[in-house]
């Protein structure tokens, strides 16, 4: 599944907000530097969607507010 994620980073609160079915919003904690917050917002989505973290992968949108990510979700 491909899905869009509008980050917030340096957030005060960390949240998964579901706007529409494969549009996010996520605020994390981290500063935007050296992949911190790309690597936060991983592991929030991981607990979001109770996967394992290996089965989310950052398509585009590295240095960017707004990612795309490939979701594996096994039925």
């Amino acid at each position: 599944m491909i899905i869009k994620v509008r980050v917030k980073p340096k957030s005060k609160v960390e949240y998964v907000k579901e706007i529409s079915s494969r549009f996010y919003e996520v605020a994390v904690r981290e500063p935007p530097e050296k992949g911190k917050a790309n690597k936060r917002v991983v592991e929030v989505l991981s607990e979001f969607f109770k996967i394992p973290k290996e089965r989310i992968k950052l398509i585009s949108g590295e240095t960017s507010r707004l990612k795309t990510f490939d979701i594996k979700i096994t039925l």
